[in-house]
């Protein structure tokens, strides 16, 4: 064990998890070199914040130039560019001709509880709808929003009463002998269902839906269910707010995922990748909503830090220059291929779903036909073990995710992918 090693077990809280226990010293792109000099290829991206790969020539560029400038005067005392170039590029970029305003918080959970806010505000209504599996943050606000209660809600209660959690389709574990569209008509009518007997839309606010569920396991809803969310919303004067927080930025061969179901949210928030690893998030949307909350109920002391704005407009461009939506459709088909093959050999692989590079793996036993934690388990240790970062997913724990930065070279994806398939062998012992 080494000294900084030591050092955690004594000094860091217990409740902070780390799946990797070596020491970073150096990161680039998609390798991570650990103080003993071994190289490790990073399919966890810091869960979704590195889609523009580590150490970013342009990012570090561009923080550099703002820190001869000023670190934070406060965008609450007063302004500066960037936080005002950063509103003003989210707006142009994300969907819809309509007029849109912008927010700058610090994390994705804060930028989850300012949309709720701000659609509390707009409608005068309290309620807030959320899905089977989500996950949204780690606040009060958000841990009641939250579906996994092991371990983000465990012991922290009492939550905010007005969460209710509706159904949300996971076409893999449909009942046999049922057509997926079947299955689709039947989340429909429940969700029609939960709206009469469990929230009625005089009382909601707002719906937040991941377009794809993060922490659930990388679901891809059918864009029927999507469409049928959205209208519903539109026709009952509820708020419709889309949490890209993990699935933006390109994850999903978009800049965002709900492109893929062409809807256009009423609110969006966004965070990880949005600054390349500097802590910034935002509310963007309708600008008829986001202005609703009068000055000063709006804001916070670090938000929209000049660093992370700098960062957040490099990333931007870095999008743009490198053509990231299209590098993200092509590594999530060679890592869909890859798994494919594995399949074939490996039977405990079920369920395979991409959209973009955002891709996951779902271990069933294949005897039992049950979720398989240990298996997933013994792959994701024996990765962390042998030079690869990789996360699980699942409100089972059964599931494997890919998140390498969109940027990752040919050479350490293969490196990569060598090491996953001897976790894979190993399992099967």
């Amino acid at each position: 064990m080494s000294n900084l090693q030591e050092l955690r077990e004594k000094y860091v809280a217990r409740g902070v998890s780390t799946g990797n226990l070596n020491v970073a010293v150096t990161a680039k792109n998609a390798t991570v070199v650990m103080e003993d000099g071994r190289e490790y290829i990073d399919f966890a991206g810091a869960i979704g914040v590195m889609n523009v790969g580590h150490s970013h020539p342009k990012v570090i560029e561009a923080v550099k130039a703002q820190l001869e400038h000023f670190t934070h005067p406060g965008f609450n005392v007063v302004m500066y560019e960037g936080y005002i170039q950063v509103c003003k590029k989210l707006c142009e970029i994300t969907a819809g001709d309509h007029e849109k305003k912008a927010i700058l918080l610090n994390s994705g959970a804060e930028a989850v509880e300012n949309a709720v806010k701000i659609a509390r505000r707009f409608t005068g209504k309290s309620g807030v709808v959320v899905f089977n599996r989500a996950f949204h943050g780690r606040t009060n606000l958000t841990m009641g929003m939250t579906s996994k209660v092991k371990p983000y809600k465990e012991g922290f209660g009492p939550f905010n009463s007005d969460v209710f959690q509706a159904p949300f389709p996971f076409t893999y574990e449909r009942p046999k002998g049922m057509s997926e569209d079947q299955y689709i008509d039947g989340v429909i009518a429940a969700f029609d269902e939960f709206f009469r007997g469990t929230a009625c839309p005089s009382m909601v606010a707002c719906v937040v839906m991941e377009p794809v569920q993060g922490e659930g396991g990388f679901i891809i809803p059918p864009k029927r269910f999507v469409e049928h969310v959205y209208n519903f919303c539109q026709e009952n004067g509820i708020v419709f707010v889309a949490d890209e927080i993990q699935a933006g930025f390109s994850r999903t061969g978009k800049l965002f995922a709900m492109e893929h179901f062409d809807i256009v949210p009423d609110l969006m928030t966004t965070s990880k990748s949005l600054a390349a690893g500097m802590p910034l998030s935002a509310v963007v949307g309708r600008a008829e909503i986001v202005n609703e909350p009068t000055t000063g109920q709006l804001g916070g002391t670090f938000a929209g830090n000049p660093l992370a704005c700098a960062a957040a407009l490099a990333v931007m461009d870095i999008v743009e220059e490198e053509q990231l939506n299209e590098k993200s459709e092509i590594l999530g088909a060679k890592l869909e291929a890859f798994l494919r093959e594995a399949q074939k050999t490996h039977t405990y692989i079920g369920d395979i779903r991409r959209l973009g590079a955002m891709v996951a793996a779902e271990l069933t036993d294949p005897v039992t036909g049950l979720p398989d934690a240990k298996r997933t388990k013994i792959i994701t240790q024996y990765a962390n073990d042998n030079g690869l970062l990789l996360l699980s997913a699942g409100l089972n724990y059964n599931v494997i995710r890919f998140l390498s930065p969109l940027t990752i070279s040919d050479e350490e994806l293969a490196k990569g992918l060598a090491i996953l398939e001897a976790g894979l062998v190993e399992a099967n012992k």
